[in-house]
């Protein structure tokens, strides 16, 4: 899996809402009604990154869950990172 330039980065950024870039990783807030809400996207989120073998790190609040991705094995932003972001944001 080949890093993507800081360049690529912003252009692939550009067609993800609420997706900004953080630190040499991707990163979104999903806001929901309640904990409950949030923790049911966290489980679609959980069987998506087993299905494909890739883990984001999750921050969990109340009404609020915090998407991180990086490819640790590239040392920053791939294509998979875009990719899981896209199918993230079609489970929310």
């Amino acid at each position: 899996m080949t890093k993507l330039t800081d360049g690529e980065v912003e252009t692939r950024l550009a067609d993800l809402d609420g997706w900004s870039e953080m630190n040499g990783s991707i990163q979104r807030t999903y806001n929901f009604d309640d904990f409950v809400a949030s923790m049911s996207f966290v489980n679609k989120i959980s069987e998506l990154a087993e299905r494909i073998g890739h883990h984001p790190d999750i921050l969990i609040r109340f009404g609020k869950v915090t998407l991180t991705l990086t490819t640790h094995d590239a040392t920053g932003v791939t294509e998979q990172d875009f990719q899981f972001a896209a199918d993230a944001d079609a489970l929310s």
